[in-house]
């Protein structure tokens, strides 16, 4: 039997009927292929049990997709208001399992959403997605109930957060993630499948918040502080970064650069140096 969402008209027509074009401030990069969105939905672990917050719905493609793949309750934040003639048909499409928010995602507290805990799933856009990320993570930390995270970011962006010592993407962002998280690329997705074409490769990126990683963290904000302070001059020696320390307790000789340095090095560091 056929859905009212997927009764609805293409993606492309309802945005012809309501004049909607992206809009470059916005850093949007709309993705029509059902395919695609269908396959990003899917990833989500557990959806059908999900409360799914996507953030930049646009047009509603994967908001669209989430809601077949049989998303519990999606939550949709979009700064863009000019979204929402058909944004407001796929809400009453949704039986009750879909509500909008017009609202900048850096300004919306997650946590007062509703719902014990919640997926996340993005195809972000590209000027706020790594901000947004970091934040996520940070949140995931803090205790937030962010059971997943699966996001759309430039390829580049995707290999920096999956990145481990000495890939040529290891940095900051790698080290967060593998402190907090299970991450992974899950599947590439073409420039040609956006409007408008990026100039880049994109990808999905797959991550679980791990508890066991979390607690043994410990604070995320001296993570923050020493990987700033390295990284911010990665072609230098550690030891002429912060000189004085017995770099030898965390198995180190100082000779070493930031991009050597393993995730766990770093947390051990974080909590003895900060």
């Amino acid at each position: 039997m056929t859905s009212a969402i997927e009764s609805l008209p293409p993606v492309s027509s309802m945005m012809r009927a309501s004049g909607l074009v992206p809009k470059k401030q916005f850093g949007q990069n709309f993705l029509f292929d059902l395919n695609l969105t269908g396959r990003i939905a899917r990833s989500v672990p557990d959806i059908e049990r999900m409360t799914v917050v996507e953030v930049g719905p646009g047009p509603g493609g994967l908001t669209r997709a989430l809601l077949t793949a049989g998303a519990a309750r999606v939550i949709a934040i979009e700064k863009d208001t000019t979204t929402q003639p058909i944004l407001s048909e796929i809400e009453r499409a949704s039986a009750g399992r879909l509500m909008v928010i017009y609202d900048d995602a850096l300004n919306v507290d997650f946590e007062k959403l509703g719902g014990a805990e919640y997926a996340i799933c993005a195809n972000l856009p590209y000027n706020v997605g790594t901000e947004l990320f970091v934040r996520w993570l940070i949140r995931a930390a803090g205790g937030a109930p962010i059971k997943s995270m699966t996001l759309m970011f430039q390829r580049e962006v995707a290999e920096r957060i999956t990145a481990r010592p000495g890939d040529a993407a290891y940095g900051r962002l790698g080290v967060l993630t593998a402190l907090i998280a299970d991450a992974k690329i899950l599947f590439n997705v073409p420039r040609t499948a956006f409007t408008p074409q990026p100039k880049v490769q994109s990808a999905v990126v797959g991550v679980v918040p791990n508890q066991d990683k979390i607690r043994a963290l410990g604070d995320v904000l001296k993570l923050e502080k020493i990987t700033a302070k390295l990284f911010g001059q990665r072609r230098k020696m550690i030891r002429g970064i912060m000189p004085g320390v017995d770099w030898a307790q965390f198995g180190l000789t100082g000779a070493e650069r930031a991009e050597q340095i393993s995730p766990e090095t770093f947390a051990q560091m974080a909590r003895v140096l900060v």
